[in-house]
């Protein structure tokens, strides 16, 4: 049942923070306040499962990409993209559930069958219309497509309320935040408003501007360690965790120790080839990743550094920024597990992992955008040679990435 629902957010309350096993930060981004005038879809993934890897579909209507669990044979998908340009991802909502079903945890496995089968958001509300009750969900969906459709959706076993973020009212600024509540939810319950108001002083920063970029929301935000509840930042000079021993608690930064992965995808302008869209993906711990742009149209040509790889199928550049993070977090006792060794993350000196492999992505992404440039004129649609071009740079900046690693 379609609920309509326009409205304007005066305000978000505080409230305790429960821990919970699936907890991400998102935006939706439209192209009105983005560098080139495309939208941006963006999660952040928080999750029990540490080990992701990408996967390309296509035996539905529609082939897709999608960020799966490493072991998951399923058919499941936490964010992706398909080949009409529909994009949706998920943030796990805490105050939407409205009874006593016990058998949940569905949002995976209707992304997956979204992608196979949706065009636009239309076809996204009919699907939603279609399923049986109770869906098993309680999420935010969020939903961008090539004909320039933005919105999130607030689902629950029974319902479903649209948050339309081309609407001026509800979004002024040009773009959203959810973390792990939802608007139209119970009041002052759910999860993630910390990470929600850190995110939202972030992105009103940058809003004046409106350049946002997949680049931007890497860099300031998924490896971002301002805490705005606390009025500070790790990385800030003025305050130097190095003074004690280089350790701080990892407690509500939007990058924590159960950060799997951040990608952003960038849609097209409406009229735009859709086999454009880009999914940006840094996998693993994104303090101590890499970003890699995919493209549907490339199919099972992906880097294989993203891919599942031998008997456990885990994504090698995956398993390298998981053993980061494993160094970042080595005390597994107790508490241990809630006090992050920052110092090795970034440090006065400038040899913190993050700070090294920000040299070696500033070098990809001028790479990615003087060939983003061309194919852009040329097209991926049909083009050999343009697809011969990508997987040539995928085997280029396949031995950078593998070489910086190895220097760790």
């Amino acid at each position: 049942m379609k609920k309509n629902l326009v409205f304007t957010i005066l305000s978000i309350l505080l409230v305790s923070i429960t821990t919970h096993s699936q907890a991400c930060t998102s935006a939706i981004i439209t192209g009105k306040v983005t560098a080139n005038g495309k939208p941006l879809l963006w999660k952040h993934r928080d999750t029990g499962q540490e080990q992701n890897r990408i996967a390309h579909f296509n035996t539905g209507k529609y082939a897709f990409l999608a960020l799966v669990d490493a072991p998951d044979k399923g058919e499941e998908a936490w964010i992706g993209t398909n080949n009409a340009g529909f994009s949706i991802m998920n943030t796990a909502s805490y105050n939407l559930k409205d009874d006593q079903e016990k058998e949940m945890d569905h949002e995976g496995k209707l992304m997956f069958r979204a992608l196979a089968i949706c065009a636009g958001l239309e076809d996204f509300e009919r699907f939603l219309d279609t399923l049986s009750r109770p869906m098993r969900v309680e999420a935010n969906f969020g939903v961008t497509d090539a004909f320039g459709g933005a919105a999130y959706y607030e689902v629950n076993n029974h319902s479903w309320v649209k948050v339309d973020v081309n609407d001026p009212r509800i979004a002024p600024n040009g773009y959203l935040i959810y973390t792990n509540f939802s608007y139209t939810g119970r009041i002052s319950q759910g999860s993630g408003y910390m990470r929600y108001i850190t995110a939202s002083d972030l992105f009103l920063q940058k809003s004046s501007t409106m350049d946002f970029t997949p680049q931007w929301i890497f860099s300031h935000v998924s490896r971002s360690f301002y805490h705005a509840f606390l009025g500070m930042d790790l990385c800030d000079p003025v305050f130097s965790p190095q003074n004690a021993k280089g350790w701080f608690i990892d407690q509500d930064f939007i990058p924590r120790r159960t950060s799997t992965c951040s990608i952003v995808i960038e849609g097209v302008k409406p009229g735009e080839d859709p086999l454009n869209t880009v999914m940006w993906t840094v996998m693993g711990y994104p303090p101590a990743g890499v970003c890699i742009p995919l493209w549907v149209q490339m199919g099972s040509s992906q880097p294989a550094l993203l891919l599942g790889q031998g008997e456990n199928n885990l994504s090698p550049l995956c398993e390298k920024a998981v053993a980061l993070k494993h160094r970042v977090f080595p005390v597994d006792r107790g508490n241990g597990l809630r006090y992050i060794h920052f110092s090795l993350i970034y440090n006065s000196q400038g040899t913190g992992f993050m700070q090294q492999l920000a040299i070696l992505e500033a070098i990809l992404f001028e790479k990615y955008g003087a060939l983003i440039a061309s194919l852009e004129k040329e097209g991926l649609t049909g083009k050999n040679l343009a697809k011969t071009r990508v997987e040539e740079m995928y085997k280029e900046i396949s031995v950078l990435i593998e070489e910086a690693y190895d220097r760790l």
